[in-house]
């Protein structure tokens, strides 16, 4: 089936209030070149990300590793990422590792070998029970690595750093007991069964000193003017019928809907093709998989420490917000299912700044044209020339679809620029 291109610019048919940007944290004056991102044959670190995808989307199981038992999109693939990276970046001299500093003697040593290797070593480590996913790849990718000294090196310094990166992320937090959650009964507290996401409160972050570290200020008071317009624009804009929402508008909110683990994955693979090396591709890729996974860490940190209700409620039990300019209505329904978890931040915003920020720091300019697709809607794909255009179909994506208000959706790509602003500052440099 052909594939429609939609053209996505930051403007594109927000009508009205929407007409302004998403708010996002202003953009530093790089003067990079615009960049098109253009995906070339698959390599070690597109292909491992590609395994380490369909691990993670395997069903959870009853026993086995804490991954096993609980895979974790974002999580699992900068732990692959990472030792691909440090492994890379031990050969190549050309970038400061994240933490495992190898002692094979790395010069000369096969990088194919080397990547290959660590990323089958932390799949191995972390998902042993499905080998049968991987197994193959890494022996038909091995073998095709000439043999001798450089190879046989690679494939030590490899297995080195792929031992250090499982015991640095070892008990990471994700299997913590959890306390059952308890609804909130006053205005602005949400309210949901089996609220989700809160074992990322527990979940050590890879860069951050805590998840705490860029909590956001919090959603605007109830009986403010900026609730209000927030309230008002989703209670217009998401809901299920009567809604001044265009069929451009209605796709966006749907192309946002197909499930994290599947989405991102997909859509960010294609930057670990698009350098001229493999070590650029590495850093790449662990840069935006390492600010992603914090940023998501951040960002449910924040949601729990709020726990702000949702605009299905929001708008359902207006009459105890006091408010005025905001009028209930109790059978208002959004136009799309409500994630179990509280509204604020926007966790696709949280991810999206983070990415989005990642881009800008990697190639030195927001102009970075790139193309998103999405397994809800497999005939349309996103094309976006800057990541400001990128940003605001995500956020008018959540507010078209009727579960988040606007600032969630600014503060979210907030608190997800200032994480991979500290990634960047702190991790991933070139060696000195």
């Amino acid at each position: 089936m052909k594939q429609k291109i939609l053209i996505v610019a930051s403007t594109l048919a927000l009508g009205g209030a929407l007409q302004v940007l998403s708010g996002c944290a202003a953009v530093q004056p790089y003067a990079g070149p615009p960049v098109s991102i253009t995906a070339r044959a698959p390599n070690a670190v597109s292909v491992w990300d590609e395994m380490a995808t369909n691990a993670i989307n395997t069903p959870a199981a009853a026993s086995g590793t804490a991954e096993e038992r609980m895979p974790l999109l974002g999580i699992d693939h900068a732990t692959v990422h990472l030792a691909i990276y440090d492994a890379l970046a031990a050969i190549s001299g050309k970038y400061q590792p994240y933490a495992v500093r190898p002692t094979t003697s790395a010069a000369g040593a096969s990088e194919e070998a080397a990547a290959n290797t660590a990323a089958y070593e932390m799949m191995k480590g972390l998902f042993p029970a499905r080998l049968s996913q991987y197994q193959a790849t890494y022996d038909a990718r091995i073998a095709a690595v000439p043999a001798g000294d450089a190879k046989t090196r690679g494939m030590a310094v490899g297995a080195e750093v792929a031992r250090g990166m499982l015991a640095l992320r070892a008990n990471d937090g994700r299997l913590t007991p959890l306390a059952p959650y308890v609804n909130g009964t006053t205005p602005g507290k949400f309210r949901g069964s089996n609220s989700i996401g809160r074992f990322l409160l527990y979940i050590k972050p890879f860069t951050l000193a805590s998840a705490a570290q860029f909590r956001v200020d919090g959603p605007p008071a109830l009986d403010s003017a900026a609730y209000a317009a927030d309230f008002n624009e989703t209670k217009s804009y998401g809901r299920a019928t009567g809604s001044p929402r265009t069929e451009a508008q209605t796709e966006a909110a749907r192309f946002f809907i197909d499930p994290p683990p599947l989405f991102w994955p997909r859509n960010l693979r294609q930057f670990g093709a698009s350098q001229p090396s493999l070590a650029d591709n590495a850093r790449l890729m662990a840069m935006l998989w390492v600010a992603y996974s914090d940023a998501i860490t951040a960002c449910f940190e924040s949601k729990y420490t709020y726990n702000f209700w949702r605009p299905v409620t929001a708008i359902q039990l207006a009459d105890s917000a006091t408010n005025p300019a905001t009028a209930a209505e109790a059978d208002w329904a959004p136009v799309l299912p409500t994630p179990q978890h509280p509204e604020y931040p926007a966790a696709h915003s949280c991810g999206a700044g983070a990415v989005a920020q990642t881009l800008r720091n990697y190639f030195r300019t927001n102009q970075v044209s790139v193309s998103y697709s999405s397994g809800v809607a497999n005939t349309v794909v996103h094309r976006y020339a800057t990541t400001e255009d990128m940003l605001a179909d995500v956020a008018g994506a959540r507010i078209y679809g009727g579960m988040h208000f606007r600032t969630a959706t600014v503060d979210g790509e907030k608190l997800g620029s200032k994480v991979a602003n500290h990634v960047a500052k702190n991790f991933f440099k070139p060696a000195n």
